[in-house]
Protein backbone atom coordinates (compact mmCIF):
# COMPACT_ATOMS: atom_id res chain seq x y z
CA UNK A 1 0.00 0.00 0.00
CA UNK A 2 1.48 3.39 -1.06
CA UNK A 3 0.31 6.65 0.64
CA UNK A 4 0.16 9.34 -2.25
CA UNK A 5 -0.34 13.11 -0.15
CA UNK A 6 -1.84 16.20 -2.21
CA UNK A 7 0.18 18.81 -0.50
CA UNK A 8 -1.77 21.79 1.57
CA UNK A 9 -0.96 25.18 2.24
CA UNK A 10 -0.45 27.96 -0.15
CA UNK A 11 -0.90 26.97 -3.19
CA UNK A 12 -3.61 27.08 -6.03
CA UNK A 13 -7.23 26.07 -5.39
CA UNK A 14 -7.63 22.82 -6.55
CA UNK A 15 -10.27 22.36 -9.18
CA UNK A 16 -13.39 19.77 -9.29
CA UNK A 17 -15.59 17.96 -11.42
CA UNK A 18 -18.33 16.29 -10.07
CA UNK A 19 -20.75 14.21 -11.92
CA UNK A 20 -23.63 12.29 -10.79
CA UNK A 21 -26.98 11.11 -12.91
CA UNK A 22 -29.20 11.56 -10.12
CA UNK A 23 -29.53 13.84 -7.02
CA UNK A 24 -27.65 11.29 -4.42
CA UNK A 25 -24.81 9.89 -6.74
CA UNK A 26 -22.21 12.17 -5.51
CA UNK A 27 -22.70 12.85 -2.11
CA UNK A 28 -22.91 8.37 -1.70
CA UNK A 29 -20.01 8.36 -4.00
CA UNK A 30 -17.73 10.83 -2.95
CA UNK A 31 -19.66 13.13 -0.22
CA UNK A 32 -16.77 12.57 2.67
CA UNK A 33 -14.18 12.89 0.68
CA UNK A 34 -15.31 16.44 -0.76
CA UNK A 35 -16.15 17.38 3.14
CA UNK A 36 -12.33 16.23 3.95
CA UNK A 37 -10.46 17.95 1.03
CA UNK A 38 -12.43 21.28 1.08
CA UNK A 39 -11.48 21.34 5.31
CA UNK A 40 -8.29 21.15 4.18
CA UNK A 41 -7.79 22.77 0.61
CA UNK A 42 -9.37 25.75 -1.16
CA UNK A 43 -11.91 24.05 -3.82
CA UNK A 44 -13.43 25.38 -6.85
CA UNK A 45 -16.07 23.11 -7.65
CA UNK A 46 -18.39 22.23 -10.64
CA UNK A 47 -21.42 19.92 -9.44
CA UNK A 48 -23.47 18.15 -12.33
CA UNK A 49 -26.51 16.38 -11.65
CA UNK A 50 -28.10 15.20 -14.76
CA UNK A 51 -31.28 13.49 -13.78
CA UNK A 52 -33.41 14.77 -11.34
CA UNK A 53 -37.75 15.79 -11.13
CA UNK A 54 -38.68 18.73 -9.45
CA UNK A 55 -38.51 16.90 -5.91
CA UNK A 56 -34.98 15.42 -6.36
CA UNK A 57 -33.92 19.33 -7.91
CA UNK A 58 -34.53 20.85 -5.16
CA UNK A 59 -32.52 17.49 -3.00
CA UNK A 60 -29.73 17.70 -5.25
CA UNK A 61 -29.22 21.58 -4.88
CA UNK A 62 -29.50 21.20 -0.72
CA UNK A 63 -26.93 18.49 -0.73
CA UNK A 64 -25.02 20.56 -3.26
CA UNK A 65 -24.97 23.49 -0.44
CA UNK A 66 -24.53 21.09 2.69
CA UNK A 67 -21.32 19.36 0.77
CA UNK A 68 -20.14 22.22 -0.40
CA UNK A 69 -20.49 24.75 2.63
CA UNK A 70 -16.71 25.36 2.81
CA UNK A 71 -15.58 25.42 -0.66
CA UNK A 72 -14.27 28.59 -2.36
CA UNK A 73 -16.48 28.51 -4.82
CA UNK A 74 -19.03 26.37 -6.47
CA UNK A 75 -20.95 26.36 -9.47
CA UNK A 76 -24.11 23.45 -9.32
CA UNK A 77 -25.96 22.87 -12.21
CA UNK A 78 -29.16 20.12 -12.40
CA UNK A 79 -30.59 18.87 -15.80
CA UNK A 80 -33.77 17.30 -16.32
CA UNK A 81 -32.71 14.32 -18.29
CA UNK A 82 -35.36 11.01 -18.26
CA UNK A 83 -34.31 8.88 -15.10
CA UNK A 84 -32.98 5.64 -17.24
CA UNK A 85 -33.02 7.01 -19.97
CA UNK A 86 -29.32 8.72 -20.78
CA UNK A 87 -27.93 6.20 -22.97
CA UNK A 88 -30.63 6.88 -25.58
CA UNK A 89 -30.14 10.96 -24.76
CA UNK A 90 -26.49 11.11 -25.28
CA UNK A 91 -26.42 13.24 -28.38
CA UNK A 92 -27.92 15.99 -25.88
CA UNK A 93 -25.17 14.95 -23.27
CA UNK A 94 -22.14 15.23 -25.32
CA UNK A 95 -22.37 18.61 -26.25
CA UNK A 96 -22.71 19.45 -22.45
CA UNK A 97 -19.52 18.13 -21.48
CA UNK A 98 -17.67 19.00 -24.65
CA UNK A 99 -18.96 22.99 -23.54
CA UNK A 100 -17.29 22.03 -19.92
CA UNK A 101 -14.46 21.43 -21.33
CA UNK A 102 -13.81 24.68 -23.05
CA UNK A 103 -14.37 26.48 -19.51
CA UNK A 104 -12.65 24.11 -17.13
CA UNK A 105 -9.40 22.16 -16.50
CA UNK A 106 -10.53 20.25 -13.39
CA UNK A 107 -7.50 18.81 -11.45
CA UNK A 108 -9.94 16.11 -10.35
CA UNK A 109 -12.91 14.25 -11.95
CA UNK A 110 -15.30 12.09 -9.59
CA UNK A 111 -17.45 10.56 -11.55
CA UNK A 112 -19.44 6.99 -11.82
CA UNK A 113 -17.81 3.28 -11.54
CA UNK A 114 -17.35 2.19 -15.54
CA UNK A 115 -18.17 -1.12 -14.32
CA UNK A 116 -21.32 0.25 -12.54
CA UNK A 117 -24.82 -1.98 -14.32
CA UNK A 118 -27.14 1.32 -13.56
CA UNK A 119 -27.28 2.38 -17.68
CA UNK A 120 -26.97 5.88 -16.55
CA UNK A 121 -23.94 5.61 -14.69
CA UNK A 122 -21.65 3.72 -17.37
CA UNK A 123 -23.17 6.75 -19.68
CA UNK A 124 -21.69 9.57 -17.62
CA UNK A 125 -18.54 7.52 -16.67
CA UNK A 126 -17.81 6.94 -20.52
CA UNK A 127 -17.94 10.57 -21.71
CA UNK A 128 -16.23 12.00 -18.80
CA UNK A 129 -13.45 9.73 -19.92
CA UNK A 130 -13.85 10.72 -23.50
CA UNK A 131 -13.86 14.87 -23.01
CA UNK A 132 -10.98 14.83 -20.09
CA UNK A 133 -8.33 12.44 -21.03
CA UNK A 134 -5.60 14.12 -19.49
CA UNK A 135 -7.10 14.65 -16.16
CA UNK A 136 -7.19 12.57 -13.13
CA UNK A 137 -10.32 10.73 -13.13
CA UNK A 138 -11.57 8.76 -9.94
CA UNK A 139 -14.69 6.47 -10.19
CA UNK A 140 -17.09 6.55 -6.97
CA UNK A 141 -18.94 3.18 -6.46
CA UNK A 142 -23.30 3.35 -5.38
CA UNK A 143 -23.92 0.33 -2.90
CA UNK A 144 -26.92 -0.97 -4.84
CA UNK A 145 -29.07 -4.09 -5.51
CA UNK A 146 -27.48 -5.26 -9.02
CA UNK A 147 -24.26 -6.09 -6.88
CA UNK A 148 -21.79 -4.85 -8.70
CA UNK A 149 -19.23 -3.28 -6.52
CA UNK A 150 -15.70 -3.89 -7.70
CA UNK A 151 -11.81 -4.18 -6.49
CA UNK A 152 -10.83 -0.21 -6.21
CA UNK A 153 -7.57 0.78 -6.25
CA UNK A 154 -7.60 4.55 -4.50
CA UNK A 155 -8.34 5.16 -0.84
CA UNK A 156 -9.53 8.11 1.04
CA UNK A 157 -9.20 7.78 4.84
CA UNK A 158 -11.82 9.36 6.87
CA UNK A 159 -11.86 10.80 9.76
CA UNK A 160 -14.82 9.55 12.12
CA UNK A 161 -16.22 12.78 12.04
CA UNK A 162 -16.21 13.33 8.50
CA UNK A 163 -17.91 9.47 7.99
CA UNK A 164 -20.79 10.91 10.27
CA UNK A 165 -21.81 14.15 8.65
CA UNK A 166 -21.97 12.52 5.50
CA UNK A 167 -24.27 10.25 6.97
CA UNK A 168 -26.41 12.37 8.83
CA UNK A 169 -26.61 14.49 5.57
CA UNK A 170 -27.64 12.09 3.17
CA UNK A 171 -30.59 11.42 5.76
CA UNK A 172 -31.37 14.37 6.34
CA UNK A 173 -31.86 15.88 2.76
CA UNK A 174 -32.86 13.08 0.40
CA UNK A 175 -36.19 11.94 1.52
CA UNK A 176 -37.50 10.63 -1.50
CA UNK A 177 -34.80 7.84 -0.92
CA UNK A 178 -35.58 6.98 2.73
CA UNK A 179 -38.36 4.54 2.20
CA UNK A 180 -36.04 2.50 -0.47
CA UNK A 181 -34.60 -0.35 1.24
CA UNK A 182 -31.13 0.40 0.82
CA UNK A 183 -31.16 3.79 1.51
CA UNK A 184 -29.68 3.17 5.52
CA UNK A 185 -26.45 4.51 7.77
CA UNK A 186 -26.42 0.49 7.94
CA UNK A 187 -25.05 0.20 4.34
CA UNK A 188 -23.22 3.75 4.46
CA UNK A 189 -21.17 3.10 7.35
CA UNK A 190 -20.77 -0.10 6.52
CA UNK A 191 -19.35 0.34 2.62
CA UNK A 192 -17.23 3.12 4.14
CA UNK A 193 -15.77 0.69 6.89
CA UNK A 194 -15.23 -1.76 4.80
CA UNK A 195 -13.19 0.29 2.73
CA UNK A 196 -11.19 1.82 6.01
CA UNK A 197 -9.91 -1.62 6.82
CA UNK A 198 -8.79 -2.47 3.23
CA UNK A 199 -6.63 0.35 3.49
CA UNK A 200 -6.03 0.52 7.24
CA UNK A 201 -7.64 4.12 7.92
CA UNK A 202 -6.73 5.27 10.94
CA UNK A 203 -10.10 6.07 11.94
CA UNK A 204 -11.55 2.73 10.60
CA UNK A 205 -13.00 4.62 7.52
CA UNK A 206 -12.69 5.42 3.83
CA UNK A 207 -14.45 6.65 0.35
CA UNK A 208 -12.87 4.15 -2.29
CA UNK A 209 -12.36 5.33 -6.29
CA UNK A 210 -11.09 3.50 -8.80
CA UNK A 211 -8.11 5.21 -11.18
CA UNK A 212 -7.90 3.52 -14.02
CA UNK A 213 -5.10 5.70 -15.26
CA UNK A 214 -3.09 7.87 -12.86
CA UNK A 215 0.21 10.17 -14.00
CA UNK A 216 2.20 11.52 -11.08
CA UNK A 217 4.26 14.32 -11.41
CA UNK A 218 7.29 14.51 -9.91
Amino acid sequence: MHHFRLASGDRKPLTILCVGAHSDDIEIGCGGTILQLSAKHRLDVQWIVFSANDARDREARRGARRFLRHARSAEVTVHRFQDGFLPSAVADVKPIFEQLKMRISPDIVFTHYREDRHQDHRVLSDLCWNTFRDHCVLEYEIPKYDGDLGRPNCFVPLSRSIARRKVRALQDVFGTQRGKHWFADETFFGLMRLRGMECRAPEAYAEAFYGRKIVLGT
